[in-house]
């Protein structure tokens, strides 16, 4: 029997050990969130920030659950929406969303509209309607790096599992639309899955949304133990181990018997005593171990020596199977030439094809752009991006292998007189979405943000159905997620796609490459290079001649003639949004994500254009890569300064946008 006075001293025990592990809980970081430039900034201390601020204030007290207000008029008008997971108690729901409000506008200081997920809550505003309608963007995926052994027989279980909870979901009422529940998957495994949409939308938009990203599936988890995906309106998620409160399961285990008779009366003090002092231990020990694994597995620098490639040991290949695969580098297996070395295209011993890329000696891509790509190529995973399969480093000789795509690059459709008949606007339009899914993916929703600095015609491949697959990350640089801009004395990348503050000054950003992909969008629609434009027999910038006619009225001159006259209106948008891309002003450049919604909804109004970065003379040299130092004396390579944070054992993260 335990003495009253060793139960006083077990309650000291656990006031002082609850009370050291208190301070080492900190509230963790958003899963995701977005700033929303495009939309606007509010100027301190304006009418808008005291709306903001006024209705914010009462977000965390008014909410069970869901809470959707606006405070203010026209302009000023403040529009905010909070939605908890539907499992989360009340008061966990009120936590999660006061440390939303604080932490949210401090990330988005100016930004009219935001949003930000935390695991248990979502919250966001902005200054236009976002009420009753299902928005499947920004999104944001996450999954497991566990894989299932029955890939099959998994997606399966888990598209009925999740059909099952969609169909619950979306018949609940005007406070909660939620469902979660569990099913037996393959390999003795419980599958448990949760799908929620906001409660402002009707049965049928709800069910859409969870439609397109239940859809999104197979794109950034297929195969995986775990996964998630997150939109404004929307959510979902599936583990292999319950991540819900078990009370709101469909198939929740039945509760535990009755307490034995034995351990009732006098006891049951005792009993709460030692399971509260047992916990208390096991939460000092859980935390002070997490504390050493953050230790140990402090992230390394990016890039530091060829060693850490080599410990990739998955992603290297033997060089003389390489050998072997393109017949010694035959020039009858060369399949062209780029700024670094030509590509060959191999066959392994399985049959695969593949294309390698063999970078010269004298090329000028050492270890650092080498590695750059290994390491940041191996880590996407997209449709609209060409698939890293492997390296080599034997010697001198440094080999990337990718995926073999079997109608080459861009450049030699779109520019040719000939093929550019294979082309016709449904597949240029095709291909004008799938770049830019590739881009959005690239700056916004894979685990790293990058920019690619190098976009154009012919560093776009073709596959056996002409989808279009971005490659060359020979350049690419890595930002972190809360990083805008870039600078550096060493420009490299190809005349004409270039915009005007990265060749002039060698700043960089995601609105870089928005520029880039401007001036390709207008290529694909002429069909024209971009500086070796013909115009009735004389040579002119493509983006003078595209601006001059859009101020004219005439934009339908740029359109390239083997297109005939269907689908005109969609042309001209394509021009249009081509121009929003090239204009001089980085800040006015829409985002990926805003190119990605102009493209897939006709019934967005789109801003006016205003005049291209610059206007290059006409006899420059078409397609010349360019790489100079801005200051002479500053010869050493860039070298990125960023670092990653380290991702849980389990988990990654990826995101897709929806397709048209």
């Amino acid at each position: 029997m335990i003495t009253t006075g060793s139960s006083r001293f077990m309650l000291f025990l656990c006031f002082i050990l609850l009370h050291i592990a208190k301070p080492t809980i900190a509230q963790p970081d958003f899963l995701y969130y977005r700033c929303e430039n495009s939309k606007g900034n509010y100027t301190a201390n304006s009418t808008y920030q005291a709306n903001l601020n006024a209705l914010l204030s009462t977000v965390s007290s008014n909410t069970n659950g869901f809470y959707n207000f606006s405070v203010g008029q026209n302009s000023d008008k403040v529009n905010a929406m909070a939605l908890c997971r539907g499992d989360v108690k009340v008061e966990d729901c009120r936590s999660c969303l006061n440390d939303s409000r604080h932490k949210l506008t401090q990330l988005c200081p100016n930004q009219m509209e935001a949003i930000g997920w935390y695991d248990q809550c979502l919250l966001r505003y902005s200054n236009r309607s976002i009420f009753g309608t299902s928005e499947v963007l920004p999104r944001y995926s996450k999954w497991n790096n566990n894989n299932v052994s029955s890939v099959a027989e998994f997606n399966q279980v888990l598209q009925t599992l999740m059909d099952s909870l969609k169909n619950k979901a979306q018949s609940g009422g005007s406070l909660l639309k939620f469902a979660a529940g569990n099913t037996s998957a393959p390999d003795f495994k419980t599958l448990y899955g949760l799908v929620q949409c906001t409660p402002d939308l009707t049965d049928m938009d709800c069910n859409d949304c969870l439609d397109t990203i239940i859809g999104q599936f197979s794109d950034c988890c297929a195969g995986k133990e775990g996964g998630r995906v997150l939109v404004p309106s929307c959510n979902i998620r599936y583990e292999v181990y319950r991540f819900y409160d078990p009370t709101t399961d469909d198939q929740a285990p039945p509760p535990p018997p009755p307490e034995n008779n034995d351990f009732a009366g006098n006891t049951s003090g005792t009993v709460v005593i030692i399971i509260i002092v047992v916990s208390a231990v096991a939460l000092v020990i859980f935390l002070i171990l997490i504390c050493i694994c953050f230790k140990v597995r402090k992230p390394k620098k990016k890039f530091e020596t060829v060693d850490e490639i080599r410990t990739a040991e998955s992603l290297q290949y033997d060089f003389n199977t390489i050998k072997v695969a393109t017949n010694d580098f035959s020039e009858a297996n060369k399949l062209g030439r780029g700024g670094f070395g030509a590509v060959y295209k191999g066959t392994l011993s399985n049959q695969q094809d593949v294309a390698v890329k063999r970078l010269s000696r004298d090329s000028g891509q050492g270890d650092l752009e080498f590695k750059n790509e290994v390491l940041l190529v191996a880590r996407l995973q997209h449709r609209n991006l060409v698939r890293l399969l492997g390296f080599c480093l034997e010697g001198d000789e440094r080999l990337l292998i990718y995926e073999f795509v079997p109608n080459t690059s861009l450049d030699h459709f779109i520019f040719d007189p000939i093929k550019r008949h294979n082309l016709d606007w449904e597949r240029r339009y095709k291909i004008i979405e799938g770049i830019a899914r590739g881009l959005l993916y690239l700056h916004e929703d894979s685990r790293l943000r990058i920019i690619h600095r190098d976009l154009k015609a012919s560093n776009i491949l073709l596959d056996a159905e002409m989808n279009p697959k971005i490659a060359d990350f020979g350049m690419a640089r890595l930002f972190q997620m809360d990083q805008t801009q870039g600078d550096t004395s060493r420009i490299v990348g190809t005349y004409g796609y270039m915009a005007p503050e990265y060749a002039m000054h060698g700043q960089f950003s995601v609105k870089s490459d928005v520029f880039s992909f401007g001036v390709l969008l207008l290529e694909i629609v002429s069909g024209q290079k971009n500086n070796s434009f013909l115009n009735e027999g004389h040579v002119e910038y493509l983006l003078s001649f595209a601006w001059r006619n859009w101020r004219e009225g005439t934009a339908l001159n740029l359109v390239d003639p083997t297109l005939g006259s269907g689908s005109r209106p969609e042309m001209i948008r394509c021009i249009h949004i081509g121009l929003l891309c090239v204009q001089e002003n980085v800040a006015d450049r829409p985002t990926m994500a805003s190119v990605v919604l102009m493209l897939n909804s006709n019934s967005l109004t789109l801003p006016v254009p205003k005049q291209p970065g610059f206007f290059m003379d006409s006899n420059i040299e078409s397609e010349i890569s360019y790489s100079r130092d801005i200051n002479p004396r500053l010869t050493q390579p860039e070298h990125s300064e960023e670092e990653t944070k380290p991702l849980s054992v389990n988990e990654a993260s990826i995101t897709e946008p929806h397709p048209r």
